[in-house]
């Protein structure tokens, strides 16, 4: 005869496996749950958390300029890093104005502009261009002390040379001038384009046509040894192959027409070369029987092939080595 199903304790239904563990934790007692004890602070995370804060301050005050316009009384000469920085340069490696021999008209001419534009007067933007080694870079470092001789320190001019492969920040650069109440000349040294290099167009923006254009208390002199700042041979390609020769590197070529002074250098004299390295002597206590110091002058320039002031000045360094005599100024 067939087993009937068992029934519950409480008769309600058959006592099935799925509902046993119900049932057995029904039948036991409810113990009062205790309460667990806090975990003590992770001091590790605490200084995790903070160390992340402080690199994250550091990063967010990276982007933003360095310079304030306060900190141009630190010194009178900077030099721009693409980064938004202006390192002070406590010296300026120049030489003295009246160092720099056969380079008269071009000097009374720079200085000129300058003291012009140091006064608060309308000035040109120069490029100094022409022969290597005649002193185009000397000039616009030794103006700038000149000018700054004589004035007061809240006066003094601040020279902020930029390296001829950042041109393409110069307008972050203008940014940061533009609200100074000192006055900057920007230097850019060596300056020239290859053939498909458009950094160029940077400079053009900030000499003339930009909407902003080149603040009143800024102006650019810049050093080339190229007056169209092109290579000849680069000017001759660009016209040979286009279509119309005449507006090939009409673009380019425009560049150097921005700048209100041309200032052109040649190659000097034998007798103005020598009166470089008389006077470099002459200022630096070097003492040398005159005919000998001109054979031996005349005898380096032939080995380097040419004259000029960095020729003149290699050999006063040559000379002085050679006599132990320390290149500081009497």
């Amino acid at each position: 005869m067939p087993r009937k199903p068992s029934k519950s304790p409480a008769g309600k239904g058959p006592r099935t496996p799925a509902r046993m563990p119900a049932l057995v934790a029904a039948k036991r007692p409810k113990v009062a749950s205790k309460a667990l004890p806090k975990a003590a602070p992770d001091l590790s995370q605490d200084r995790i958390v903070r160390a992340l804060e402080a690199i994250a301050a550091h990063l967010s005050t990276q982007g933003k300029p360095a310079a304030a316009p306060e900190s141009f009384e630190r010194a009178d000469a900077f030099v721009w890093h693409p980064d938004g920085r202006l390192s002070a340069v406590p010296r300026v490696s120049r030489v003295e104005l009246f160092l720099l021999k056969g380079v008269d008209r071009m000097r009374d001419i720079l200085m000129e502009n300058t003291e012009r534009f140091a006064g608060g007067l309308p000035a040109n933007n120069a490029l100094l261009w022409g022969a290597r080694g005649m002193g185009k870079s000397s000039l616009v470092k030794a103006a700038h002390a000149s000018i700054n001789a004589a004035r007061k320190p809240a006066d003094k001019l601040k020279l902020i040379e930029i390296h001829r492969e950042d041109i393409e920040s110069l307008p972050a650069l203008m940014d940061q001038l533009r609200s100074s109440s000192f006055r900057f000349i920007v230097f850019i040294d060596d300056l020239s384009f290859d053939g498909n290099d458009a950094s160029y167009k940077s400079l053009k923006a900030v000499l003339e046509g930009g909407i902003e254009g080149r603040p009143d208390n800024v102006i650019l002199y810049a050093t080339s040894n190229r007056r169209h700042l092109l290579a000849r041979e680069m000017i001759e390609n660009e016209r040979s192959t286009a279509i119309n020769p005449g507006e090939a590197v009409e673009e380019k070529v425009s560049l150097s027409d921005r700048f209100g002074l041309w200032l052109g250098f040649h190659r000097c004299s034998q007798d103005e070369y020598l009166a470089m390295v008389r006077g470099y002597c002459g200022h630096f206590g070097i003492e040398v029987d005159d005919e000998a110091l001109e054979r031996e002058a005349l005898e380096w320039s032939t080995t380097r092939g040419s004259r000029s002031g960095r020729v003149a000045w290699q050999f006063v360094q040559e000379l002085a080595g050679r006599l132990g005599v320390k290149l500081t100024a009497k």
